[in-house]
């Protein structure tokens, strides 16, 4: 894995070579520093304003994929012409395409109820909350005392083991979050897929390329689907663990020189 300024030269070639572009991001440890809470994050206005840029030009579209729901995400981002992904893709919405994965819309009464059920099983955890994503829960432990964590991942796991069993839902981890989500094989990587096919049919373009840049374990099969059409796979964070993407930049305050250069490459 190369740092992506490294091979900058040979990228921004592609990048003027392209027709039209397609910036697919993650938005927490991505656009937007990790913080302790979620409801800090913000997007740095430097990143703002070179989004925005980005999203007038013609030849450029943009598309945040995000774990966040899809009103948090829109209210964060905030960006009109940028297509929204929320709860991990199972809701999409933008210029060119507005989507919910229909299975998803079933299991909502299950994880209403499993919500109350893991807000009662973790009340003796500080620090620890629950988030209600509408479709999927995010149970957040970054200020949760490092001791008491393995002890937090077990009463998750005894809350949701027997509704995991059946198959109404499906749990994944994250960077200090336990993210519980409908038992349905629908992932980043679908999102992706479909935000791709969509755009090319509405771009109708030969030359096309697509960018994507996250940080989580999430986001992997995103970087596969990009790598398997030729795009750019860009890992955001220190390098140390196994990833897909083909480069990387060590931080949001990279990504945001990134959107700089990229602007002046398009």
């Amino acid at each position: 894995m190369e740092h992506l300024f490294s091979a900058w030269q040979e990228i921004s070639e592609r990048f003027r070579a392209a027709d039209q572009l397609l910036l697919l991001t993650d938005f927490d440890g991505t656009l937007s520093p990790i913080v302790g809470r979620p409801g800090e994050a913000a997007l740095p206005e430097d990143t703002r304003r070179a989004v925005e840029t980005l999203v007038s030009h013609e030849s450029v579209s943009v598309a945040v994929v995000s774990g966040r729901a899809l009103s948090d995400i829109k209210d964060r981002v905030g960006i009109q012409g940028v297509t929204y992904a929320g709860n991990h893709g199972i809701e999409i919405e933008g210029p060119w395409l507005k989507f919910v994965y229909p299975p998803a819309e079933a299991v909502r009464p299950v994880i209403r109820h499993l919500y109350s059920r893991l807000s009662e099983a973790l009340a003796g955890f500080e620090g620890a909350f629950v988030e209600d994503k509408g479709i999927a829960l995010s149970v957040h432990y970054r200020l949760v005392r490092e001791d008491r964590v393995d002890e937090l991942k077990r009463a998750c796991e005894e809350t949701v083991r027997r509704l995991r069993s059946e198959g109404k839902i499906r749990t994944t981890e994250g960077k200090k979050v336990y993210e519980v989500r409908p038992g349905v094989l629908w992932d980043k990587e679908d999102a992706i897929v479909l935000l791709m096919s969509g755009w090319t049919s509405s771009t109708g373009s030969s030359t096309s390329l697509a960018i994507f840049l996250g940080d989580d374990l999430t986001d992997e099969g995103g970087f596969k689907v990009v790598n398997k059409h030729e795009g750019v796979s860009i890992y955001v964070g220190e390098t140390g663990r196994s990833t897909a993407a083909r480069y990387f930049l060590r931080s949001p305050a990279e990504v945001a020189e990134f959107l700089q250069r990229l602007i002046q490459a398009v």
